[in-house]
């Protein structure tokens, strides 16, 4: 029977409770492009819904600002006629994970961090993908933090629930700021958690603008805009380069150095916000240098640094 999700509009948003986590530092990911290199509503809406080309004509009427974000997706999830099972099996089929994602979850389970998914697509399908890819037992243990939807088991209608009230459908930033006031009020002195953000697009931006430490896959859209407007970030190929980074930051022991000065305690003995081991050097290159290669996609970044202003 495929899921069938009420309405969060009024729901505040959880971070991970079901397992021990630490509060002090939390993980927000986005899915379509970052976790998995598709997204997943297109898979969906280009064999079973309005087609590739028409939802090429839909996208172009959200860039010119034409009609918004949720009144779009409205029409796409509304096209699609494919029982849910189905619609898994199309996901298991077309869609690929990142290599190291897997491995990453792993380490932020062992570690006790809570890893969440901020994405604008719909629960149902993003928990069952992660169902697909981890199995039931690692994908319980992520949060997502996304819409909700009403499915009808012959799959003849998809309704998105929208978690807020705006042209969205979901606020990013909002979500990002709920979760960091629930853990502060489980900190000593009501400490701000350190907030990391891993993302791939534009659209990541409200989200990304409020974490303390960004990660943007490389050579896609959110880094080049990074770039472009002088964001602080972190380039990443694979979950790999992520997971070195964060395991650096939490070897440090003094999670304040990372931290945006807004979000700091106001008593903190740090001073200066941390450049990353200002070492200068892209450990993603040393270690490829080891083996004797480079990724292609990272071939032109041979002077970089781990990480980027």
């Amino acid at each position: 029977m495929a899921p069938s999700y009420s309405n969060s509009k009024t729901a505040t948003t959880s971070v991970t409770e079901i397992f021990p986590t630490r509060k002090d530092v939390a993980i927000f990911s986005d899915f379509d492009g970052t976790i998995f290199m598709q997204d997943t509503g297109h898979i969906l809406f280009d064999r079973h819904g309005c087609g590739a080309e028409h939802r090429k004509l839909l996208d172009e009427q959200i860039h010119t600002g034409e009609r918004s974000f949720r009144e779009v997706s409205e029409e796409m999830w509304g096209s699609l006629n494919v029982p849910f099972d189905e619609s898994m099996r199309a996901m298991k089929e077309h869609l690929v994970i990142d290599p190291d994602f897997a491995d990453f979850h792993d380490f932020c389970i062992r570690e006790g961090v809570a890893f969440n998914v901020i994405s604008a697509g719909l629960k149902p399908v993003l928990r069952g993908v992660l169902n697909e890819f981890l199995g039931h037992h690692s994908s319980r243990r992520i949060d997502i933090i996304s819409n909700d939807a009403e499915i009808a088991d012959d799959g003849s209608q998809w309704k998105p629930i929208w978690r807020h009230d705006s042209h969205l459908g979901h606020d990013k930033s909002l979500s990002v700021k709920e979760c960091r006031a629930q853990l502060r009020k489980q900190l000593p002195g009501n400490r701000n958690p350190l907030v990391i953000f891993v993302g791939d697009g534009v659209s990541d931006l409200p989200a990304a603008r409020e974490a303390d430490v960004l990660f943007a896959r490389a050579g896609l859209r959110l880094e080049e805009y990074c770039k472009e407007h002088n964001i602080e970030y972190i380039p990443f190929d694979t979950f790999a380069d992520i997971e070195r980074e964060v395991s650096r930051i939490l070897d440090t022991g003094d999670l304040e150095r990372y931290k945006k000065p807004h979000n700091r305690t106001p008593q903190s003995s740090s001073f200066g916000r941390q450049k990353f081991f200002g070492s200068g050097v892209d450990t993603r290159k040393a270690r490829r240098a080891e083996k004797g290669h480079m990724s292609p996609i990272r071939a032109r970044f041979n002077k970089g640094v781990t990480i980027v202003q």
